[in-house]
């Protein structure tokens, strides 16, 4: 299976690190992976520090795996026992081919305690405090204002699969999480979105394509009027609504 075979690869590049531990989250933890569709979204707590001389390194380790069938979905955040507590520090993150800086976020951190996978090591209480609930609502009601309502408003994003599909599972993940206090897998939110309102033909497009299903699909253009039409007044109650 090339994942397993890329994932053995990468935690046999990564020994002359000394890694504490390597946690798989998203889809592959979660239950929801499609190979090929889905990312390898992972953390490695290192004994650090992480100086310019490691992060030298820990690119060319990544550069070194390019070859390797769907390596391009692998992305990895860098943690040290230092750093892994603070919600709100930046570490460095191995992303769509690139070096990045960015948090482990509160739903990040929820699904590693909920069904993160043990790759190597420890398990992730062991350096990651729990996510209180206010905290994980906190964060999806502030990403669903300040990052998901905005890119509403640009049109051009939503002719584009990744907008719309995202865009429409993320709401309802978020509304889940919001009126149950869960985590819910991306298929999950997909069979949550009828009762939710969404227009049924995106859906069914989204779930078509996701899921390897035949038949056709709206234009893109209309599929982005509907979705936009939708999400707009949808993400406004969900933000009203949380108190």
């Amino acid at each position: 299976m090339p994942t397993e075979a890329l994932l053995a690869r990468f935690l046999d590049d990564l020994t002359p690190f000394r890694p504490l531990a390597v946690w798989a989250h998203g889809s592959l933890g979660g239950g929801d992976y499609q190979e090929g569709r889905s990312d390898l979204d992972l953390i490695a707590v290192l004994p650090g520090p992480l100086i310019p001389a490691a992060v030298r390194r820990l690119i060319v380790l990544h550069q070194r795996l390019r070859a390797e069938p769907l390596a391009g979905k692998l992305h990895c955040s860098y943690l040290t026992p230092r750093t892994a507590a603070d919600p709100a520090r930046s570490h460095m993150t191995w992303a769509h081919d690139e070096v990045r800086r960015r948090p482990v976020t509160p739903v990040t951190r929820r699904e590693l305690y909920e069904f993160g996978r043990v790759l190597h090591g420890v398990p992730p209480a062991t350096y990651l405090p729990p996510v209180p609930d206010r905290e994980l609502r906190d964060f999806v009601v502030a990403d669903q204002r300040d990052q998901w309502r905005p890119a509403v408003d640009m049109e051009r994003l939503w002719t584009q699969d990744i907008w719309v599909d995202l865009g429409l599972l993320t709401f309802a993940r978020a509304t889940v999480t919001l009126r149950e206090g869960r985590l819910i897998s991306k298929r999950q939110a997909l069979a949550e979105l009828p009762a939710l309102g969404a227009p049924s033909e995106v859906v069914e497009d989204v779930t078509r394509r996701r899921y390897g299903e035949q038949g056709p699909g709206p234009s893109p253009d209309r599929r982005a009027r509907l979705t936009r039409a939708y999400l707009g007044p949808a993400i406004d109650a969900l933000v009203a609504g949380y108190r």
